[in-house]
């Protein structure tokens, strides 16, 4: 049976991707892959697809709609509105963030990553948390199917939106091993821990620069590189740096390429996830596969992720964390056996994975 899929292609559509926009764009580049005269894909975007995007097709199109604010609530629907009125007509229309067109004539089915802005709301905007509370309880209701990253998202989506079991389907985000760079670049002066993400108050940042400052007591040659753009709310991570006399311990590289966050990776300590929350948590996978092991929360769906690949803290002791940074660094048998464990462990996960059951899913429409 012939399907004709159309994708909110957004996310992709950008410089810097990370999060969700990195799994909007493996998803989009393997349906171009798969696209032919049995399944076809329109992609909708706000603006004109970037050079980096995946090449169009006979069988995998762009559809360029300018907009402003609300563009999936008002200006994507009127155009997909004005297609169904000259006889175009879409099997599913596919949203990989949050957000599906309002009104939309087609049967479509949405992606939800995590519920953080019900459990922190504080950290959003309001104009984004309006949004996401509002926009997204639209989504889930009008979706024929939900996308759960985790197990623990589809809890949360469960427990707050109250959708039958059924309507909610877990497809795991994934993890290329290509996106490893090999970087020529050598170790760095000092040993450091890694944290790899955006700077955010969910992020528990303060909590692990806090442990830190008591594992540098005994460790004074050590340093912490907090790799990641400063998001909404962070601004008093820097003050609370200086606060604690560790501007030369504590550094700040900011956004890092793909290259610069492989260097990291590969020389770091180890890496740490100190997170309240999170609906899957890439940066796990991510160490993994540079053989760094992973020091992590044991909060929300970063257990379902790591497994016992991991050594896992109570996220609100730093007793804990410091206990576990200590073992890192003065027991080698424990390091080694996290780097084997974490080496089969991204074998569970891969975007050829996550991309064929998404696809499928949505031929099933």
């Amino acid at each position: 049976m012939i399907k004709h899929i159309a994708v909110d292609g957004n996310e992709a559509n950008v410089e810097h991707k990370v999060g969700v926009s990195v799994y909007t764009f493996e998803l989009l580049s393997y349906f171009q892959k798969k696209a032919d005269e049995n399944v076809r894909f329109t992609v909708f975007l706000r603006n004109p697809p970037r050079s980096d995007m995946p090449p169009k097709s006979d069988y995998f199109a762009y559809e360029v709609v300018p907009g402003g604010f609300g563009w999936s609530q008002l200006f994507l629907p009127l155009r997909l509105g004005i297609k169904y009125v000259q006889g175009v007509r879409y099997d599913v229309f596919f949203s990989p963030a949050h957000y599906i067109p309002r009104f939309c004539p087609f049967k479509t089915v949405v992606t939800i990553h995590d519920l953080s802005y019900i459990y922190f709301p504080n950290e959003f905007l309001k104009k984004d948390l309006y949004q996401l509370t509002h926009w997204t309880r639209y989504a889930i209701e009008k979706s024929s199917q939900v996308i759960a990253v985790s197990k623990t998202t589809k809890r949360d989506i469960l427990k707050e939106y109250g959708v039958n079991d059924t309507k909610v389907t877990i497809i795991y985000n994934g993890y290329s091993s290509e996106k490893t760079v090999l970087s020529p670049k050598g170790k760095r002066a000092h040993p450091y821990f890694l944290y790899v993400g955006t700077i955010q108050p969910r992020k528990n940042i303060k909590f692990m620069i806090s442990a830190f400052s008591q594992f540098i007591k005994t460790h004074p040659d050590h340093q912490l590189i907090i790799a990641g753009k400063m998001g909404w709310l962070s601004e008093d991570v820097l003050p609370y740096v200086d606060t604690l006399g560790l501007n030369t311990s504590v550094l700040f590289p900011g956004y890092v390429s793909d290259e610069e966050k492989s260097n990291l990776y590969k020389n770091a300590a180890a890496c740490i996830l100190p997170s309240l929350y999170e609906g899957f948590g890439i940066p796990l996978l991510e160490a993994m596969s540079h053989a760094c092991p992973v020091i992590s929360s044991f909060k929300s769906s970063l257990p379902e992720v790591g497994g016992e690949a991991c050594l896992y803290f109570d996220p609100n002791e730093i007793a804990d964390l410091l206990e576990k940074m200590e073992l890192i660094v003065t027991d080698q048998k424990i390091r080694k056996d996290l780097i084997e464990k974490g080496k089969q462990r991204i074998k569970t996960f891969s975007w050829e994975k996550t991309s064929a059951e998404t696809l499928s899913l949505l031929q099933s429409i």
